[in-house]
């Protein structure tokens, strides 16, 4: 089979962070950053069930299914049956309604969603694997993988039980290459000795690398290498990557990445010691290693919201603005804040990074509550 991703632009819009408005997406700036990115050439869109609670999926259908035609674009979408459903056809039917949602008719990429322990146990107990293989075989999903947060023996297990799988979706950028929690580089490796192709998530780390601190910083601006561009080259001049995931919010941010990789030039070798320089001071501070997934949200008995006091956090952490911590802390913590954690673990188990949250929750309440 020729697999149609041979001629994927190498970067993909992903829909988890589209701009908003009064709550809802704002369909008009969505429509302007869908007609630009088409515009330059690129292709891949990446959304899922549970992005911004089905709206991302909505979304895409009026500003890209509806107004442009079927087979000028390619569409990704995801099922978690980790989250939320307590029967097989509860589970199964997050397929049917992310295409009655997107109006797609039929989805290029359709992944499970966030495959790891223990979250695979869904997977396995509802039987969505064969569910999934079905469709495939129907037409309705041209090629078939999942996303995966865990290590690379834990992807090993899982490729080789599952060998028919066409592709994976890893979380890699030149922070986490050799970070021991996420382990980028060698979840990659895994994917390659297994010969199967790699959609990149999170290559910016959630924004974080295009907001870095003065002196992590600096080994870019001495030798005028963009920090995002860095990012996003070093993530596409992987071998086998179909396309890179950029979660853009904003016009100016989609015109950007599409500047960075409209060529997609490989880093060179100068430009790659640059990095390593920046991943050295990186590495001496500590930084909550939140990507505003958010996956941690939804099922918080006390409406905590983790992923925004982290960011407060990390403003004290990495920036030492403890003023602007704490106000911005005070803000997104009303009515529930750090100190509430009841420790029921729900959040760690749903965590792509890992986060010991309960532990940095407490010590969150500690200083700032």
């Amino acid at each position: 089979m020729e697999h149609s991703w041979k001629n994927v632009p190498k970067l993909g819009f992903g829909l988890m962070r589209l701009p908003m408005l009064e709550g809802e997406v704002d369909i008009e700036q969505f429509k302007k950053m869908v007609d630009a990115f088409l515009a330059a050439g690129f292709t891949y869109f990446d959304t899922a069930y549970g992005y911004i609670n089905g709206k991302s999926e909505a979304a895409a259908k009026v500003a890209l299914v509806e107004r442009y035609p079927r087979d000028s674009f390619t569409l990704a979408t995801k099922l978690p049956a980790w989250a939320g459903p307590k029967t097989a056809e509860e589970a199964k039917q997050m397929f049917w309604t992310s295409l009655e949602r997107t109006g797609a008719g039929y989805f290029d990429f359709y992944l499970l969603h966030n495959i790891g322990a223990p979250r695979i146990k869904s997977f396995d107990d509802f039987g969505i694997w064969d569910f999934l293989k079905k469709r495939k075989a129907e037409g309705l999903i041209k090629h078939l993988g999942f996303s995966f947060h865990d290590s690379p023996e834990m992807l090993d297990r899982v490729l080789t039980e599952h060998p028919d799988m066409d592709f994976i979706q890893l979380q890699i950028n030149y922070a986490d290459w050799e970070d021991p929690g996420i382990q980028s580089r060698g979840c990659w490796e895994v994917a390659r000795k297994h010969n199967k192709a790699v959609v990149i998530m999170e290559p910016v780390k959630g924004g974080t690398l295009a907001n870095l601190a003065p002196d992590v910083r600096k080994p870019f601006e001495e030798a005028g290498l963009d920090p995002v561009e860095a990012a996003l080259r070093f993530a596409a001049s992987l071998d086998g990557v179909i396309t890179v995931l950029s979660g853009m919010s904003t016009l100016e941010q989609m015109e950007q990445n599409i500047a960075f990789l409209k060529d997609a030039r490989p880093l060179s070798e100068k430009e790659k010691a640059v990095i390593e320089k920046a991943v050295a001071v990186l590495k001496s501070r500590p930084i909550i290693p939140c990507t505003n997934c958010r996956y941690c949200v939804p099922g918080c008995p006390m409406s905590i919201a983790i992923p925004d006091i982290f960011q407060a956090r990390n403003k004290d952490l990495v920036y030492g603005d403890r003023a602007g911590a704490l106000g911005f802390y005070k803000m997104v913590s009303e009515g529930a804040p750090a100190s509430q954690c009841v420790g029921c673990g729900q959040c760690e188990s749903a965590c792509p990074q890992h986060i010991g949250v309960i532990d940095a929750l407490k010590a969150i309440a500690a200083d700032y509550d």
